[in-house]
């Protein structure tokens, strides 16, 4: 798989959103820790949770301790996976999403998710989303404090715009590696944050890439008619005998060579689909087709 860099890290090309292998219709968790393996086996080597990962119902931090048991039981190589977290969220019992940027509280949930994934520091840590009760430089502060620490090798913020993005970088300088906004063929208002981390040389990790292509990768053509928007992906798919999400997530790697797209799967097939798109280099001609990334 072709690599790209986060900070000084370098992971494969497609990482891996472990998100649906713990909410509402999640598999078994044989099934579950079974697509974790056939990912790195894919060469995937950056697995993206979130200790508000769960059902709503459940305990905080199901995800991460799937994802910890899954490499714990890994036969191959695991020194190259890097394991990025995520605080300030939470779950409510109807299934709804809390926010919460508290600097005490981002330090706590913190040191929670450090002792699910077992390791002596996160790789990568995320602000999950900026808590409008609090000034985002306070959260921010909690972030700075983390990477001081050592609790924390690398940080990133995810649903920001640019000028939080900016910020960010003022505060925690070089070591802010990452941001993580919505962005796919359906849903593109985050081009100018895109362009951004292009500039400033931070990984851009879309979360929901495949937004606006059908739902499984395994579906081939199914969903052209139901979303004629984007037929261009699946006709091109046809073309090349691939699956049109590995159309989408190679168009999303053509954006900026800063972009690692972090598709979700529950199914090993699914993630090694998703996988084999880091070799996919489409043509000038394949892109204006599928429409540009100017938001």
């Amino acid at each position: 798989m072709r690599h790209r860099t986060l900070g000084d890290v370098r992971v494969g090309a497609i990482g891996y959103g472990a998100m649906p292998l713990s909410i509402e219709g999640r598999p078994d968790e044989a099934r579950a820790v079974a697509t974790v393996h056939a990912a790195l086996d894919a060469g995937i080597t950056l697995i993206d949770t979130a200790d508000s990962y769960h059902a709503p119902d459940g305990a905080p931090g199901h995800n991460e301790l799937l994802v910890a048991r899954a490499l714990a039981t890994y036969g191959g190589d695991r020194d190259a996976v890097l394991v990025a977290t995520k605080g300030g969220r939470g779950r409510t019992s109807d299934g709804g999403w809390t926010v919460d940027g508290d600097p005490r509280r981002l330090k706590r949930v913190c040191e929670e998710s450090l002792r699910r994934l077992g390791t002596e520091a996160i790789g990568l840590y995320q602000l999950h989303k900026p808590d409008p009760r609090v000034p985002f430089a306070d959260s921010l502060g909690a972030l700075r404090d983390l990477l001081d620490a050592g609790t924390v090798r690398l940080a990133g913020v995810s649903n920001v715009d640019t000028a939080q993005i900016r910020l960010a970088r003022d505060i925690l300088g070089d070591r802010l590696v990452s941001v993580q906004n919505r962005y796919s063929p359906a849903v593109r208002d985050s081009a100018a944050e895109l362009r951004l981390c292009a500039e400033l040389g931070i990984a851009f990790l879309p979360w929901s890439p495949l937004g606006g292509i059908s739902r499984s990768s395994l579906d081939g053509t199914s969903g052209m008619a139901a979303d004629a928007a984007h037929a261009a992906f699946h006709t091109i798919a046809a073309e090349r005998g691939v699956s049109p999400q590995q159309v989408c997530l190679a168009w999303l790697l053509a954006a900026s060579p800063t972009v690692i797209p972090i598709p979700g799967a529950t199914r090993p097939q699914t993630v090694r689909d998703s996988a084999a798109a880091a070799d996919l280099v489409l043509t000038e001609e394949e892109l204006t087709r599928l429409g540009g990334h100017g938001g």
